[in-house]
């Protein structure tokens, strides 16, 4: 018997979705994910993106901040509440092209729907460096808008790594924090556009780091990050800089790997929202949350509104088809 609603995902958008439609009753089944370490290195293991960070402090509601991974915790527990099940899973192959939809899950597991809700988010992509493992969430982030105005950073000199537009916004933005923002690109000229490169020349906190990489970030487990060696790209030159904190700024990579095709997607890999307002994607039936479509905002609470909006089209759509 085909499942009503199937969510694939477990981040602030599965998670709301998974509740919006439980107290719908249309009694959804949340696939969570995999707990493997393939998962675990690319950071893509159940509770999503905000189970990986320490406090989080705009996420209305909780005025003193809260961890990160007890705020999941929540999510699900208040998902399972009204009665959604959770399979801790991740479905590797989809089949959009025929209804009921089938799935196909690593463990082999087979499941057919009358409808889904793709909300398997975004991971952001890092430079790759032991270090930089090393201190995540203790001095090293991908989110300026999330850490940036966390005490540890504020009055401080930071570090942002890319030179595209996400670099050049996160530096921008961290300049309302921080004492100092170095901004350091591998390449002798940026790749942001023009519009946003005037702003980081014109920023007397920007400092930028012309052909240098960040080589390694250092740091001690008591303090966390204290600063970061650059490497020359044109040259031999080491150089080190002292700082709170390293922004990886070199974009993200949305968890779409497992669509083949089965979905129309935009350049940037992101599944495409394909109807003004809605939730809907190229596949009637199914439909998209969070960062997975998302490549904007990027922001828990963004992600939770289109989880709770990515449901109610759910249930419309399967009242109008007379499926629920």
């Amino acid at each position: 018997m085909a499942e009503k609603v199937v969510i694939i995902g477990s981040g602030p958008a599965g998670w709301t979705a998974a509740l919006y439609a439980a107290r719908a009753n249309l009694e959804p089944v949340v696939y969570e994910g995999a707990i493997i370490e393939e998962n675990r290195l690319k950071g893509t293991l159940p509770l999503g993106q905000l189970a990986l960070t320490t406090e989080v402090e705009n996420y209305p509601g909780f005025p003193e901040g809260v961890m990160g991974p007890e705020l999941m915790e929540k999510f699900r527990e208040q998902a399972k509440r009204f009665g959604t099940r959770v399979v801790t899973d991740d479905i590797v192959e989809v089949n959009f092209k025929r209804h009921p939809f089938r799935l196909k899950s690593l463990e082999g597991q087979e499941v057919e729907a009358l409808s889904v809700i793709v909300a398997t988010g975004a991971r952001a992509n890092y430079l790759g460096l032991p270090s930089e493992e090393r201190f995540k969430n203790n001095g090293v982030s991908a989110c300026a808008v999330c850490d940036g105005a966390l005490p540890r950073f504020r009055n401080k000199p930071l570090v942002v790594a890319g030179g595209g537009d996400s670099a050049v916004e996160e530096g921008t933005y961290l300049t309302k924090f921080a004492s100092k923002v170095y901004l350091v690109h591998r390449r002798d000229q940026l790749r942001a556009s023009k519009i946003m490169q005037q702003r980081v020349f014109d920023n007397p906190k920007i400092e930028i780091k012309w052909n240098r990489v960040v080589d390694e970030v250092l740091g001690t487990d008591q303090q966390g990050v204290t600063g970061v060696r650059l490497k020359g790209t044109v040259d031999s030159a080491t150089e080190e800089i002292a700082c709170t904190g390293m922004f990886a700024a070199i974009g993200h990579t949305p968890n779409t790997d497992f669509l083949k095709g089965q979905l129309e997607l935009t350049p940037k890999g992101y599944v495409r929202w394909t109807k003004l307002n809605r939730c809907y994607t190229s596949v009637e039936g199914v439909f998209a949350a969070g960062d997975v479509a998302d490549d904007y905002y990027r922001q828990a609470v963004t992600a939770a509104g289109t989880g709770c909006m990515a449901a109610l089209d759910a249930e419309r759509w399967l009242a109008e088809k007379g499926l629920a």
